[in-house]
């Protein structure tokens, strides 16, 4: 459990979708950024291009974003692991041909007071569905699959594997509905107890914003591929 539990629930609040925050031409600098970064993680499994977004790359982007991000949520401080110089990078850019799974990016110390998670999209056919229910107990990937569940010797920056959250949140099944619709990756008995609070439509220019308590996963609902921005904050 988190030590500072209490701090950091005084501190949260419901998901919030800023529109016409960026325009096409920063965008446009986001994307160009993700071309020229290093790829970090190119995890087949998944199915996903990882690039951490390094500091000196664009250092005006980069103050354009912490001072919009500033505007929102106050003063933060970064928590997105670090470079092998030790330096602070601000996100991860995603480049997704398949779902992510049912998680939370409660970070990886626990004595820190975690704080809110934004994301930029890069592309507009996405959703990310946040729930209602929430976890305290660091970065965590939520299944079932006996296999992932095996796996304890992560690398750095790795979540752990738990089916804990189906003891947390009660035996009342997921609504079948929203399942067809937004979440046929996932197996509806590992959304057992959960209740959706938001589903975050996909918009270009705008950023959404909620606290890293949050259960939350991508949508089934992807077209080829989906980029986006995931930055992580602390206080």
């Amino acid at each position: 459990m988190n030590e500072k539990i209490k701090e950091i629930k005084k501190l949260e609040s419901s998901p919030q979708v800023i529109r016409n925050v960026y325009s096409k031409e920063e965008i446009g600098q986001f994307l160009k950024l993700f071309k020229d970064l290093p790829t970090t993680v190119h995890n087949k499994k998944q199915n996903v291009i990882k690039k951490r977004w390094l500091q000196g790359y664009n250092e005006k982007l980069e103050k354009k974003f912490c001072e919009r991000l500033k505007k929102e949520i106050g003063d933060f401080r970064m928590d997105n692991l670090q470079d092998e110089n030790g330096k602070d990078i601000f996100g991860l850019i995603q480049e997704s041909y398949a779902p992510i799974g049912l998680h939370v990016d409660a970070g990886f110390e626990l004595n820190n007071q975690i704080y809110k998670q934004s994301l930029i999209p890069l592309s507009s056919v996405g959703s990310t569905v946040i729930f209602k229910n929430r976890f305290y107990e660091g970065s965590t990937s939520f299944t079932q699959d006996p296999e992932e569940l095996k796996k304890k010797n992560l690398g750095y920056g790795q979540n752990k594997r738990s089916s804990e959250h189906l003891k947390l949140y009660g035996e009342k099944p997921f609504d079948k509905k929203i399942h067809e619709q937004y979440l046929k990756h996932e197996s509806i008995d590992n959304l057992k107890g959960l209740e959706v609070e938001l589903i975050y439509e996909w918009e270009v220019g705008s950023m959404l914003i909620f606290d890293r308590t949050h259960l939350h996963c991508s949508s089934s609902i992807i077209e080829g591929k989906k980029i986006g921005i995931a930055t992580f904050t602390k206080k």
